[in-house]
């Protein structure tokens, strides 16, 4: 996948992902979160624990979607670099 590519998956799944947020739909933004991830090499991807408890999901977005963001900045890296 390109970088242009990447990017713009990434974009529409980080609005998709602040929507369900905005709307207090943790749940739907924690999935969005798991589908980011995906995208990622297999090197990069984060390890999320079960999200068991949907009063948990507003906790669970905050702490993964930040540790997220720092691993999409290196895999971007990496494809500047390619």
């Amino acid at each position: 996948m390109s970088l242009q590519e990447f990017d713009s998956l990434i974009d529409r799944m980080k609005l998709a992902f602040e929507y369900a947020e905005n709307l207090g739909q943790y749940v739907d933004a924690a999935k969005i979160l798991f589908q980011m991830n995906e995208q990622l090499p297999d090197d990069l991807q984060l390890f999320f624990e079960e999200l068991d408890d949907p009063e948990s999901a507003k906790s669970f977005t905050a702490k993964y979607f930040t540790e997220l963001k720092t691993v999409i900045v290196e895999h971007r890296q990496r494809l500047m670099n390619f």
